[in-house]
């Protein structure tokens, strides 16, 4: 635990032992939200956030969230992390003391999420990240979970697909060196399609720094190098940049990314440029069938756009709480008691149904499911193309 997050649970510890944690005849559970609701991640941390109140709606309306043979309010309280790590991790603190919710969903995006789940784990409360990716979020934590899969899963599933979709032999890569989710995507994407299709088959491999908005350089070599396909992992906001000036240097190949292409604005920021390409994610509304589509079809004519895949991610997130919750067949006045019972019962979920897919959690709290391609269409829809499990 590094030295800041020391200082923020000491005082944190301060809190609690200051408070009661006995609550007598409690008749609401307080679940907790830590999500970005300003900084550079707004945009999908106020799609969770929609999704929770649509969720909590359709609770209210069933008269609340049976428990054993109680029936219990549920009352959802959203903490703004400020898409900052420090922030993921004060807000974790305060819901675990000041606000004594039973369990969080969140943070998003795994920079936010590892020190976040060191947090709750550190205070044995049940937390559960519906996008981050990385295996240090959940590595020797038994109380943090995920919806998502593993990062690790992307580059088996997209060498895969660009080899049988476009024939793919030699690949470029453009990806941000310092920050580390596109820096590991990068290095693992080379590693495995170069495992398949021979070394050296990856002919370009450029790096960037964060805040680069000029890519001529890296992408005239790429161009240059006889790549049947380019892969950068960076986040939608970075995509139409890199999409627009690939194509006025001349590139008129694929261009394919990882789940960092999801959620945000990069339909309305990319336009036309974007349509056709594919990337490896979650969920996609265009294209879903069975629950995922009555779950498209909800959130549109609540919000009037289309769900993105942390919409998808986050329901399913907390259901899966809320189903834990349940599973536990009763809750005592002890809230460190109950949230031991929580975790016991996240681990046990197996074959739950949700909107992006059947997810069963193995011990590390990391769920087993496949992928899916997914590929924008000309209509400038995120579209379901195929499922691939690695």
């Amino acid at each position: 635990m590094n030295k800041m997050i020391t200082i923020l649970v000491t005082v944190a510890l301060a809190a609690i032992f200051l408070q009661p944690v006995v609550h007598a005849a409690r008749q609401t559970i307080k679940l907790g939200f830590d999500i970005p609701l300003t900084g550079e991640f707004t945009v999908v941390g106020n799609n969770a956030k929609n999704v929770g109140q649509m969720i909590n709606e359709q609770l209210r309306k069933q008269g609340g969230l049976k428990v054993g043979d109680i029936s219990y309010e549920v009352d959802f309280v959203y903490a703004d992390n400020a898409s900052t790590p420090a922030g993921a991790s004060s807000q974790v603190l305060n819901l675990v003391s000041a606000q004594q919710v039973v369990a969080i969903v969140g943070p998003l995006s795994s920079r936010q999420a590892i020190p976040a789940a060191e947090v709750a784990n550190a205070f044995a409360t049940p937390i559960i990240s519906p996008w981050s990716t990385s295996p240090k979020t959940t590595k020797n934590r038994p109380f943090a979970f995920r919806s998502g899969y593993l990062v690790d899963i992307q580059a088996p599933v997209l060498t895969t697909f660009v080899r049988k979709q476009f024939g793919a032999e030699k690949a470029a890569v453009l990806y941000d060196i310092v920050d580390t989710y596109p820096r590991f995507m990068a290095k693992d994407f080379k590693r495995v399609f170069e495992a398949v299709s021979g070394p050296g088959s990856v002919v370009a491999y450029e790096e960037f720094r964060t805040g680069d908005t000029d890519f001529t350089r890296q992408l005239q070599r790429i161009v240059a190098s006889g790549a049947d396909v380019l892969f950068t992992p960076q986040h939608y906001n970075e995509v139409p940049s890199i999409v627009r000036q690939a194509r006025k240097l001349g590139w008129n190949k694929p261009i394919v990314g990882s789940n960092s292409w999801a959620g945000g604005d990069l339909i309305s920021e990319c336009g036309d440029d974007c349509n056709g390409l594919y990337f490896v994610g979650n969920y996609a509304a265009g294209g879903a069938v069975g629950v995922s589509r009555q779950f498209a079809r909800v959130y549109q004519e609540r919000y009037g756009v289309l769900p993105d895949e942390v919409a998808g991610l986050t329901w399913d997130a907390v259901w899966i709480m809320l189903e834990a919750i349940k599973n536990t067949g009763g809750l005592g006045n002890d809230l460190v008691s109950d949230r031991q019972r929580i975790r016991d019962q996240l681990v046990s979920i197996k074959d739950f149904e949700g909107v992006t897919g059947t997810l069963s959690f193995n011990a590390s709290g990391d769920p087993t499911k496949c992928a899916v391609m997914i590929k924008i269409s000309d209509e400038g829809v995120l579209t379901h193309h195929e499922t691939l499990c690695p």
